[in-house]
């Protein structure tokens, strides 16, 4: 091990039992990471990422995980090297949140749904800090803050499930930081980020790593996020290394054809200037007269809000305005983006359209039927004509139901498919999605983050919906899947006529995918219109500051701003209170802005 590396990983070979025989999830891995310096690790899903990172935590074998050969030297703070792989228990976990932090993929399953986020990162500070009470609780509030969550003090006492999916992965985040640790291991830590926050948070850990002199192994299948953060390098595929090398030299001269594949899948901002609709990776964007779309959904004044209880008699004090006054229409066959920060109010209006969560007031018609006012029989029988594919995955699935189940499900409750019919359905949706029929008998447990948001795009599309709502469908997805899915999403549009309310945080994937963008900032849509008129004359301020914090995967050419970090606007408000209705101006053909 050298004098400045941190750690050192040395051949490193990880081996699962299976039913069918043992399986090498990484093999003869090799790389080392340096005091202050920040290694990315790329690769597709189930290349064994995550697999090397949970190695080094020792984590491995509560999965099934056994360390055959290697050795991965850590450097501690009293200079001692220690071999990770070999270590009792007592040792890692006297190091594990202390000197190595972990934050996880999946934020939702990282927290415990029984504690506050408050006494989650309280709980590290008094562990390894030896800090009373008080002192943890107020270190608690300031991390929030440091990873810009509205109202600290609020948040601190609220359960995970009462935060977006981008606060939880802030709260993470905040967990991860607290006792300042040597290395940080970030895997996929920025997934359910909107861009603007995802700039503040790599700010900030670049700042914490300068520093503190921290290192970070960066775990992403995000090339922009790449280029701005890493030094090195590691590309990884099957479990092994296919190269490494300084970023800059990487992005420039890539040495083997599976990272040129890589680079070449990555979705850059501007490609689709001027295109008419959308194009497929790897198919030149169009430029004919713009096709016209039959209205399908009308979404007319929706409010939603959620009450806000406090003491002992749960009192009604005040409403979250998550959904404030929010109108927009979906033709057949067509794509309305809808973009915005965690928190504005995006997955919110995708489940009141689907009455997954009730709205307060407002209209929602598919195919001239109200779905605010149906139930019962009439609102089930609708919903075959309606899907979602959920943000988290995981959480999304049945632990307790193999891949073959959580895709006939669907067909078995509305009666579809019975039979050999319904497994030749199932095969060829699982196919479709890039999975293979060997995996049909595999639970969620057993599949990738990425294979698992394949298995829910695959569910979604059981049924042959008219609308699918995608929740951040490819967030959790490396850029080569993530083209494959955009592709095939595409390609059932244009098949099928499927309309999408695609939400996502990712403004290049929302340029290749949509007819239509709709920006949300704290409950309302402040711009909407055609994708070229919102990406090439933004209007609004809000838009701007999306636009110009995209990361770039262009080592040469950063992101051009980071927004500066600060509390958001609470959309809390007391009982009664009701804001005046928007009001819109048209600035261009169908391209509208909310007026100040």
């Amino acid at each position: 091990m050298s004098n400045t590396a941190i750690l050192d990983v040395d051949s490193l070979k990880v081996v699962f039992e299976t039913d069918n025989g043992p399986v090498v999830a990484v093999d003869g891995l090799s790389f080392e990471i340096r005091s202050g310096e920040c290694v990315a690790v790329v690769g597709e899903s189930g290349s064994g990422k995550s697999v090397t990172a949970m190695s080094i935590l020792g984590l491995g074998k509560f999965s099934g995980g056994r360390i055959a050969e290697g050795a991965i030297r850590f450097r501690r703070k009293d200079a001692r090297v220690v071999d990770l792989a070999t270590a009792d228990e007592g040792v890692l976990r006297a190091i594990r949140g202390n000197e190595i932090a972990m934050v996880f993929q999946e934020p939702m399953t990282s927290l415990n749904p029984v504690f506050t986020v408050g006494e989650q990162i309280a709980e590290v500070i008094r562990l390894h800090q030896k800090a009373d009470a008080a002192e943890a609780a107020r270190q608690a509030v300031e991390l929030l803050k440091r990873v810009r969550i509205p109202e600290p003090e609020r948040r601190f006492t609220q359960y995970p499930h009462e935060l977006s999916g981008g606060m939880r992965q802030r709260v993470v985040i905040a967990i991860a930081l607290a006792c300042s640790p040597r290395l940080l291991i970030a895997d996929e830590p920025t997934t359910a980020l909107d861009v603007t926050i995802q700039a503040q948070i790599l700010e900030l850990v670049r700042t914490l790593a300068a520093e503190g002199d921290m290192a970070v192994l960066f775990i992403t299948h995000d090339m922009g996020v790449v280029a701005e953060m890493a030094d090195r390098v590691v590309v990884m595929r099957h479990g092994r290394k296919v190269e490494e090398a300084a970023t800059r030299e990487l992005f420039a001269r890539p040495r083997e054809a599976y990272t040129r594949q890589l680079l070449a899948a990555v979705p850059r901002l501007g490609s689709m200037q001027g295109a008419s609709r959308p194009a497929r990776f790897g198919e030149a964007p169009t430029h004919d007269v713009p096709p016209t779309h039959l209205p399908l959904l009308e979404v007319k004044h929706l409010v939603t809000r959620f009450p806000v209880k406090k003491g002992v008699l749960q009192r009604h004090v005040a409403n979250v305005h998550a959904v404030d006054d929010v109108s927009f229409s979906i033709g057949s066959g067509e794509t309305l983006a809808l973009v915005g920060e965690s928190g504005c109010g995006k997955s919110t209006t995708g489940r009141s359209v689907l009455r997954l969560v009730e709205p307060k007031s407002g209209s929602v018609t598919l195919e001239g039927d109200e779905l605010t006012r149906l139930s019962g029989d009439a609102l089930r029988k609708k919903r075959r004509d309606m899907q979602i594919i959920f943000q988290d995955p995981y959480a999304a699935l049945d632990p307790r139901l193999t891949a073959f189940e959580q895709v006939a499900e669907p067909l078995v409750i509305h009666g579809v498919e019975a039979g050999s019919a319904l497994r030749d359905r199932v095969v060829g949706l699982i196919r479709r999605v890039g999975l293979s029929d060997e995996q049909l008998e595999r639970y969620p447990h057993e599949f990738s983050g990425g294979q698992r948001q394949r298995l829910c795009i695959a569910r979604a599309l059981t049924l042959s919906p008219k609308l699918i709502v995608a929740d951040e469908p490819v967030s959790a997805l490396d850029v080569s899947i993530q083209a494959q899915v955009v592709n095939l999403m595409i390609e059932l549009q244009q098949e099928l006529g499927l309309s999408y309310l695609f939400i996502s945080h990712d403004m290049a994937v929302v340029e290749r995918v949509s007819h239509r963008v709709a920006v949300m900032h704290m409950g309302r849509i402040v711009e909407m219109g055609p994708r070229n008129t919102v990406f090439g004359d933004p209007r609004h301020p809000y838009t701007r500051t999306l636009l110009a914090a995209v990361p770039n995967p262009d080592p040469t050419t950063p992101r051009r701003t980071v927004p500066p970090a600060g509390l958001l606007p609470s959309p809390i408000y007391p009982v009664g209170h009701d804001p005046a209705p928007p009001r819109y101006d048209e600035v261009g053909a169908n391209h509208f802005v909310l007026a100040a």
